[in-house]
């Protein structure tokens, strides 16, 4: 017998059937998953996009430390330096306050310099091709160790902005200051070394303003913000020298007379603008000069204008230091620089009498040093100056020295801001200006306080810092 339910019954018993095999099917799938491997569709579609933390994770994962295919070309002297902290180094970076002597000091990421595979042709005063050097042979990179640093800050402020002044106002008529150098050949441009002494007199001028110890005396700072070069040299005579030799000049006070005396009977000569121009001086030497050229009588009588009167050896100090500070008896002094000499190469090892090198002189109102006019020379200071190789290290270059005093290390910071003809080329040496004094005993007996030898370092600004 067949039993007939009413429609609204037999449709409410269909959707509940199907509801309930529906469930029992999502409960089989259910057990499914858990018991057996994902299914070939692939992970994009079944797995959320990973985090930003994941992604880091994978980077670590996969940024093998040890390999040195991944690490980056560090970029040329004078580039940006963009990565502030090496990866995996947690050396904190230096905070401008100094460290304790005798610690490690932080050190910024050495940029490697990329120097060209064409040697670098170092030349002469006469600019003549000496012989040929790759800047590997005599830069590396390096960083400041952690000793004192010591300069006047009011001097080397005056030095720097007397240089960043010439660089201005005279560069562009002065093709030796036009000169990049060795360095050039790392990368290192003009507006490098402008920048430099930018940056450095802003730093001296603010903490001048502020009463307190600039931070250029920290070489956490230091190494921070610039990048340092060290100075190998390179002296084809003594191959094995392996620090810079320091040698040093003075200014020296000599009395002096306006007019010619017994006592005071050898000249200082000016040069007369109307007969200089055909630079008939050229033809004589020192000993052509001492002999009478333009005494009464002499040949070239009238060509030149003393300046004042010196003993011989005042006249020898005044050639050789290249800037004298003359007393007179009535009381007065000035001091008075080289301006154009006759044209001979300045001879090594030849005694200073000997020399066929002569020097004009003018009057000034500083001591002077590079500079081809005298009107335009770099007015300099004691103590923060440095007489080298403008044509092949270049004007305007950050040095800073390391030696010993008493057994403690120490730090001496100047400029590259004067030059002579002993140092066309050299590039293994610097003569660095002592002071003025009254006597050469006075001079050898403060100089026996300072080094024979150091090493050296040139400093360049990160510009990105």
């Amino acid at each position: 017998m067949r039993l007939f339910l009413p429609l609204k019954v037999q449709l409410k018993i269909v959707v509940l059937t199907f509801f309930l095999s529906m469930l029992s099917s999502c409960i089989a799938r259910e057990k499914q998953t858990q018991t057996s491997p994902p299914s070939s569709q692939s992970t994009a579609e079944k797995q959320p996009s990973p985090s930003r933390t994941d992604t880091a994770a994978w980077s670590i994962i996969l940024a093998d430390p040890q390999d040195p295919s991944q690490e980056s070309s560090a970029p040329p002297i004078g580039a940006p330096d963009s990565s502030p902290q090496a990866p995996g180094d947690s050396t904190p970076r230096p905070s401008g306050k100094p460290q304790p002597q005798g610690q490690s000091t932080p050190k910024s990421p050495v940029q490697q310099v990329a120097f060209s595979r064409t040697p670098y042709t170092v030349i002469d005063e006469a600019k003549q091709d000496q012989f040929n050097i790759k800047g590997e042979q005599l830069f590396s990179n390096s960083y400041l160790p952690n000793h004192q640093v010591d300069f006047n800050e009011a001097d080397l402020l005056a030095v720097l902005i007397n240089v960043q002044t010439y660089f201005q106002n005279h560069s562009q008529n002065d093709p030796t200051a036009l000169r990049e150098g060795i360095l050039g050949t790392g990368g290192v441009t003009l507006q490098d070394i402008q920048g430099t002494l930018a940056f450095m007199i802003n730093i001296l001028e603010q903490d001048i303003a502020l009463q307190r110890p600039t931070r250029l005396k920290d070489p956490n700072f230091i190494n921070t913000h610039f990048q340092v070069v060290k100075w190998q040299p390179y002296n084809p005579q003594k191959p094995n020298q392996n620090q810079l030799r320091i040698t040093k000049y003075a200014v020296f006070a000599h009395q002096g007379s306006r007019t010619k005396t017994a006592e005071f009977d050898t000249p200082i000569y000016q040069l007369k603008p109307e007969f200089a121009v055909d630079k008939f001086f050229k033809k004589y030497s020192k000993q052509d000069v001492l002999a009478g050229l333009y005494e009464p009588g002499g040949k070239e009588q009238g060509k030149v204008e003393p300046l004042a009167y010196l003993t011989r050896q005042g006249l020898e100090d005044a050639l050789l230091q290249g800037t004298i500070l003359i007393q007179f008896g009535d009381g007065s002094s000035a001091y008075f620089n080289v301006d154009r000499n006759n044209g001979i190469a300045y001879v090594r090892g030849q005694p200073q009498r000997d020399q066929k090198r002569y020097w004009y002189f003018k009057q000034v109102d500083a001591i002077k040093g590079y500079g081809p006019k005298i009107g335009a020379k770099i007015a300099v200071r004691p103590g923060v100056t440095f007489a080298g190789d403008v044509l092949n290290i270049g004007l305007g270059k950050i040095i800073m020295l390391e030696h010993d005093t008493g057994g403690t290390k120490q730090l001496n910071m100047g400029v590259l801001a004067d030059t002579g003809g002993a140092f066309l080329p050299n590039l293994y040496q610097l003569d660095f200006l002592a002071g003025v004094f009254p006597s050469h005993a006075e001079f050898k007996q403060h100089i026996t306080t300072l080094p024979a030898y150091a090493n050296a370092y040139i400093l360049i600004k990160k510009k990105n810092l």
